[in-house]
């Protein structure tokens, strides 16, 4: 009976220093919170831009992430609107850009330059530094005024790769055969699970795209160091910089030096005296700094949707569009009267067929009712193209990978791995000649095949059905540039699969237009999750895991996560995998 007291009183005492805990962090949030008006910044001041973490379309409002110990994913959003923020900020005379891995992609990195640029229109100046430049970081160096290269750094300037991965041996080994039905010849998303290279056709368009998406980067490069196109691919094509004092010769940074040598040419641009101190601020302070107040009528919005990651039935989560909530979200905006405009921001390689098709619905019945402008991101394509479809009109970013129109299922037949490997047999009693249709425990016949096949071309019509309708082409066009086809942006344009290259903030003044509104305000939609369940969702185990598995397999949590996924790939889908 003592002991049974004991484990009650263990218990209970648990309980109240658990509750103790989650009050201290609520206070601290909260005075951290309260002091978001009281952060100043002084004259002459410096911000220092890093990007430690993953550069996502939209910040989440996740407040207790210091708590966590982990980089926060950063907002593409917050990034341009605090540029932007210190542009205008008389008290912010340059930035520093402190580079090290930046972990977005290619369009996000353009939007981010972009920015830059904007801000030296001010005339004020960009310093970047680095110990090690390689294509990613690079991009962002490039535009700054000084580019400055510790002097036993690096630089990996030796032009771009794809290396897909190819799943078929692993699955041959265990014994699990993937049964693929498709429509498309280009539609490489299934091949890394019954190939063990690439097709001449996946081959050709992973090439073209490539290309595209590279030669925009050696042209910003060209423009921002004043260098001559051919003399820029060439140094890469040939990986002409092997050392720090090459990439100086080379003209591709300014000088060779420490963090001292760094501080002495800000004083000397900001016309500090040696003795005196430069004023920095952390770009995670900056934030919290006030901008402008917005203006714009209340009852005037354009809503900015956001809508990234793959896309599966249901509800949305911290990495995947929802087809239910994304449908639900445009559909509220579609409703609101002082909504006039909306502009869907697509971040996606597609993935559930069906999902995608309800949120086709929604942008079709958006339209009907005001102007729904798309903006695509670093990727818009297969179900991320067919959310597209429907719309007003579509912006791409410059290295935007978009198309991959076409549709897939992947089916395992694990026959092999039950009876050879594991020693298990299984029977079944059927009610219908293909109740069991889709049993993994053995391959389809011929007349399964034929169904299945059936439920895909009916998919693919659909889908260059709603793509024809909505770009206003008949449907033969369209399969003669779909068929899985990925294209990069200037080519889509070229094929009428968007209708101009810009940003997002293009694409919300041609809303506004089309609205024929000026004076508004954006609202960002769907509305961010509550701060406090976010707290107890980071305290649940499977969050906890899944941020220990990324902190140890570093690189190839990627590899860990493509095949976790393998198993919600079933059905039928429009994806892209793309590297």
């Amino acid at each position: 009976m003592l002991q049974f007291f004991k484990s009650i009183l263990a218990t209970m005492v648990g309980l109240l220093l658990f509750f103790i805990l989650l009050i201290f962090i609520i206070i601290g949030v909260a005075a951290s919170a309260s002091k978001k008006s009281a952060v100043a910044v002084k004259p002459k001041s410096i911000l220092v831009m890093t990007f430690n973490g993953n550069v996502k379309e939209r910040s989440a409002d996740n407040v207790f992430a210091k708590f966590q110990g982990n980089s926060e994913d950063i907002g593409l959003n917050e990034i341009i609107e605090n540029i932007d923020k210190a542009k205008d900020d008389v008290n912010i005379s340059g930035i520093l850009l402190d580079l090290g891995m930046v972990n977005a992609g290619a369009a996000s990195k353009e939007e981010i330059r972009q920015a830059l640029l904007e801000f030296k229109k001010s005339g004020k100046f960009i310093f970047s530094k680095a110990d090690y430049y390689y294509n990613g970081n690079y991009s962002l160096a490039a535009s700054s005024d000084r580019v400055f290269l510790t002097p036993t750094g690096e630089m990996l300037f030796n032009g771009t790769s794809a290396e897909p991965m190819f799943y078929k041996g692993l699955l041959d080994k265990i014994g699990v055969e993937i049964q693929v039905v498709r429509h498309g010849k280009f539609k490489g998303a299934v091949e890394p699970f019954i190939k063990d290279h690439l097709s001449d056709e996946n081959r050709l368009q992973i090439r073209k795209y490539k290309e595209a998406v590279y030669n925009n980067f050696i042209q910003n490069i060209a423009s921002d160091r004043k260098l001559n196109v051919d003399q820029v691919f060439a140094l890469a094509y040939n990986m002409d910089v092997k050392s720090p004092e090459d990439a100086q010769k080379y003209k591709l940074v300014d000088e060779l030096c420490y963090t001292d040598g760094i501080e002495k040419a800000l004083k000397e641009k900001l016309n500090l005296a040696e003795k005196d101190k430069i004023n920095y601020i952390n770009y995670s302070k900056y934030i919290d700094v006030p901008g402008k107040k917005k203006a714009g009528d209340l009852n005037t919005k354009i809503a900015v949707i956001y809508a990234e990651g793959e896309i599966k039935d249901g509800e949305a989560d911290d990495d995947a569009i929802g087809g239910k909530s994304l449908s639900e979200t445009i559909s509220k905006a579609r409703k609101d009267d002082k909504v006039k405009a909306i502009v869907l921001r697509i971040n996606s390689p597609g993935g559930s067929a069906l999902a995608s098709d309800i949120i086709w619905r929604e942008v079709q019945l958006a339209t009907e009712k005001k102007p729904v402008v798309v903006s695509m991101g670093d990727v818009a394509a297969s179900g991320g193209y067919y959310i597209a479809a429907p719309s007003t009109y579509i912006f791409a970013e410059p290295s935007t990978i978009t198309g991959s129109i076409g549709v897939f299922g992947l089916f395992p037949n694990a026959q092999k791995l039950l009876n050879d490997k594991l020693g298990i047999t299984i029977d079944s009693v059927k009610f219908g000649r293909f109740s069991d249709l889709g049993n993994a425990s053995r391959p389809f016949n011929n007349e399964e095949k034929e169904i299945l096949q059936s439920f895909i071309e009916r998919t693919y019509d659909n889908f260059i059905s709603r793509v024809a309708e909505g770009r206003h082409k008949n449907k033969a066009d369209i399969d003669s540039i779909a068929q899985g086809r990925v294209w990069a942006a200037s080519d889509a344009l070229n094929l009428g699969l968007v209708d101009k290259i810009g940003s997002i903030d293009d694409a919300i003044k041609f809303a506004a237009q089309k609205a024929n509104i000026t004076n508004y305000r954006i609202t960002e939609m769907p509305k961010l999750k509550d701060p406090l369940q976010e707290l107890i969702k980071t305290l649940s185990g499977e969050t906890k895991l899944k941020s220990v598995m990324k902190s140890e397999l570093g690189d190839q949590y990627q590899l860990y996560e493509q095949l976790r996924s393998l198993q919600q790939k079933q059905g039928i889908r429009a994806e892209l995998i793309w590297w």
